[in-house]
């Protein structure tokens, strides 16, 4: 690794989001990552030319610091033009359809659309309206159901959607269904089965692929081409680099989970087995590295949902809901739909526990994630870190178990304060233990 020169930044990380471009320099420093200068400047996709908010950004990051970014190695991430939007078609919901969803969510994806069983007209209609940027089609385990799978595949392939197909179903039906997509001239990639074997989820490998597909074809949106010029590195989702993220920080120090509100979703991902004793009780199996996308609750672009779930209190302060919030009155305002917004993603995120009735009797069983393992609680995103008070939300999610699998009462929590997650996530594809030690670092300053 080369040594940094005084003025110049060893690592430049660009994430193209919906509305900011961000720009973050870094040099390398005993081995670990030190951040030293940043840039923003508003996204340019209603311009057709998202290069234009690029170098904005990175001109914004060598005025603000007198760094200099002409040697640094480049890593991107992007969300922009709606990120990487996703249809799943699968056989059963509970089952393969859901194990499709996760590995997509994983990938960094948003899900437009989930089918379970044969894909209908109307179906295909709506795939047409949405314009999804892939299609991921799933179903049955090895060796078992075939006929719905196949039509399904025919259907798709005759819609003519213009977008890459990934299959990740059983791979019985693999030729059968490659020359079904192979005569319609789609883009077509079989991916290992999502669902081998009941109870068994196979996820990873899907979401390597999607997020391979994602670099290669985000490159084409305009503007884009103006990274190829800067970095040979692949573009990947946003989300899947805070995901990424988490798990670098669970190889360090255990287990984790993250959360992120923005002004339209709340993502919360956690990289967690649980705890043994509820292994047991789980009624379906969960990834280990596991996001989900709250699409209703954001302190802005969805604030209205999160003040519909209010009392009237709240809702008589509508006027006070602004995207960049300044007087006092904005912040608690912020704070307050960001509390909410919080609460309810990692409450949908979590495992609830749940009385069975059975011929024998009751008994307990757990739906969803166990958080009641996790050590670490980090917040990340604008609203849970530029507005005072993220450090104690957070902890008012750490109360253990109750009827949700909830983190106790000892999680630690850091809040990311300058939004560098998805950076560092991003650059750990090529150097994990620059980024690993990082991370150490926060839990020095943290533990």
């Amino acid at each position: 690794m080369k040594k940094n020169k005084a003025g110049e930044v060893d690592i430049l990380t660009l994430e193209v989001g919906s509305t900011i471009t961000k720009a973050n320099g870094f040099v390398i420093e005993d081995n670990k990552l030190k951040h030293v200068a940043q840039g923003f400047a508003p996204t340019s996709v209603s311009e057709g030319n998202v290069g234009i908010g690029l170098l904005a950004a990175i001109e914004d990051l060598e005025k603000s610091s007198k760094y200099c970014t002409d040697q640094a190695e480049v890593f991107a991430n992007s969300s922009a033009a709606g990120g990487l939007r996703v249809t799943v078609h699968g056989l059963t919901y509970n089952m393969t359809a859901r194990a499709a969803k996760e590995a997509s969510l994983g990938a960094g994806a948003i899900i437009k659309m989930i089918t379970a069983g044969e894909v209908s007209e109307y179906d295909l209609e709506e795939i047409e309206e949405i314009a999804p940027n892939m299609v991921i089609l799933a179903g049955g385990v090895e060796f078992g159901a075939r006929d719905v799978i196949i039509t399904n595949a025919i259907k798709l392939s005759s819609a003519d959607l213009g977008v890459p197909v990934v299959y990740a179903g059983n791979s019985a039906l693999k030729r059968g269904i490659e020359k079904i997509f192979g005569k319609s001239g789609t883009e077509f990639i079989v991916a290992p089965n999502v669902f081998p074997e009941v109870d068994v989820l196979n996820v990873e490998p899907l979401r390597k692929i999607m997020q391979d597909l994602f670099s290669k074809h985000i490159i084409h949106a305009p503007g884009m081409e103006r990274l190829e010029s800067i970095t040979s590195k692949p573009i990947i989702p946003t989300p899947a680099a805070v995901l990424k993220a988490a798990e670098m920080f669970y190889e360090v120090a255990g287990d984790v989970a993250v959360v992120d509100v923005g002004g339209a979703t709340t993502d919360v991902h956690s990289v967690t087995e649980g705890s043994l004793e509820y292994a047991e009780k789980l009624t379906a199996p969960e990834p280990f590295a596991k996001r989900t996308v709250e699409g209703d609750l954001g302190v802005f672009v969805n604030a209205g949902n999160i003040l519909d779930q209010s009392d009237d209190s709240l809702k008589q302060r509508a006027s006070e809901i602004k995207a960049m919030p300044e007087t006092t009155s904005e912040k608690e305002m912020t704070r307050k739909l960001c509390a909410k917004a919080v609460e309810t993603g990692v409450k949908r995120h979590a495992g609830a526990i749940l009385d069975l009735f059975t011929p024998s009797g009751k008994k307990q069983v757990v739906s969803g994630k166990d958080l009641s393992a996790v050590k670490w609680l980090i917040g990340t995103g604008g609203a849970l870190t530029k507005v005072e008070g993220g450090e104690e939300i957070l902890k008012s999610m750490c109360t253990g178990v109750g009827k949700h699998l909830l983190p106790s009462k000892d999680t630690k929590i850091i809040l990311d304060k300058n939004y560098l997650f998805s950076a560092l996530g991003t650059v750990c594809t090529t150097h994990p233990d620059l980024v690993k030690n990082t991370f150490k670092s926060w839990i020095e300053e943290n533990g």
